[in-house]
């Protein structure tokens, strides 16, 4: 390491929500919240992180009030009996003066429906019924489950609110269930949920209008994209920056805030002849704020840790210039903290030696 780590500790404020440092704590799926209730592990697994200075945590995915939502009953709700858990959560994090946001999250049709699912009797649930381009799961939503979708979105906002979360992320990335509205390779609707690229992006808008109407304007609302998806890592909803800033208006318009943009390499710039990487272009396009992910501080991808690879640490010297130079806002922190509570700190004091290296060992552990 030779930059200053002075970039990554400046304050930055989002709809009026000051935070200390530019680190945010992706989310990332634990499955260890038994029946869908966090208990006192989840809240101090949270709380670990908000005292090593991450500046905003984001929750591991949380599912909303729909009985196909969810891919694991291990997963959290946000609804029911699961929200006084959250509470304590939000208490444990504000109490060491951390600010923390729920994702909220339905899988769609990446769930399935012969795991350990709620609900093993219902089909999952997507815009054309379709887990991958060629594979038929399901029938298509109707216009009435859409509703309760959208619907189920805006109450699971409101109560984050109500029970004192700092704001929200929608999980609109990875092939899940927003995501598959927007990808044509997954939605086949000829209806006003699909065809033209406006038509696809119907269901976040009116989630994010809906949120809106909840919660107000002063509470700020996170959207996670990505161009690669669970089912297709090459799948890309823009080809080019005209329509990749296509796509983002309508969604910055309805009252997104911040965009959080999903790679699996940060640095992996996103169209040819530009360095931007999809944040830094994002950013560009709707001069909203952003956060970048993927893959920060590690030598190794995140989809390879699944296939059981581990990483070490590395610098984080083109990270820093990038947010020197401002191209996106925020960083998103996803294994390296998960599995180091104290990264934050630890980069902060430049003890860099002391960073831990990533196991998906850690994977099974709230450490």
């Amino acid at each position: 390491m030779s930059r200053s780590v002075a970039p990554l500790f400046r304050p930055f404020t989002i709809n009026g929500l000051e935070l200390p440092n530019r680190i945010v704590m992706a989310p990332m799926t634990r499955t260890q919240s038994p029946g869908g209730i966090p208990g006192a592990n989840v809240a101090a697994y949270y709380r670990r992180r908000a005292e090593n200075e991450t500046g905003l945590i984001i929750t591991e995915g949380t599912t909303i009030n729909d009985p196909v939502s969810s891919l694991d009953v291990g997963v959290p709700n946000f609804f029911g009996e699961a929200l006084e858990g959250w509470k304590r959560v939000v208490e444990e994090v504000h109490g060491v003066g951390g600010k923390i946001m729920p994702q909220l999250w339905h899988v769609g049709t990446a769930r399935n429906q012969k795991g350990n699912v709620w609900h093993p009797e219902l089909p999952s649930a997507g815009p054309s019924g379709l887990a991958a381009p060629t594979k038929q799961v399901a029938e298509p939503m109707t216009r009435q489950h859409i509703q309760h979708v959208v619907d189920a979105f805006a109450r699971a906002a409101a109560d984050a609110r109500e029970i004192g979360f700092d704001g929200i992320e929608l999980h609109g990335a990875h092939g899940y269930l927003i995501d598959q509205f927007f990808w044509e390779g997954l939605n086949k609707r000829d209806d006003e949920y699909g065809g033209s690229m406006l038509k696809r992006e119907r269901f976040a808008i009116e989630i994010i209008e809906a949120v809106r109407r909840e919660v107000g304007k002063d509470y700020p609302l996170i959207l996670r994209f990505s161009q690669w998806k669970q089912q297709d890592y090459t799948a890309r909803l823009a080809s080019t920056p005209e329509l990749l800033g296509e796509f983002l208006k309508p969604l910055s318009e309805a009252g997104v805030d911040v965009f959080h943009c999903s790679q699996r390499r940060f640095w992996e710039p996103e169209f040819e002849g530009s360095d931007l990487n999809l944040a830094g272009w994002t950013k560009k396009l709707t001069g909203k704020p952003t956060i970048t992910v993927g893959s920060v501080s590690l030598s190794g991808e995140f989809i390879a840790a699944f296939g059981g690879e581990s990483s070490t640490p590395t610098g984080i010297d083109d990270l820093l210039a990038r947010l020197e130079r401002d191209e996106f806002d925020l960083v998103a922190v996803g294994r390296a903290l998960l599995v180091d509570p104290a990264w934050g700190r630890k980069i902060h004091e430049e003890r860099y030696t002391a960073l831990e290296p990533f196991s998906p060992a850690a994977l099974a552990t709230l450490s």
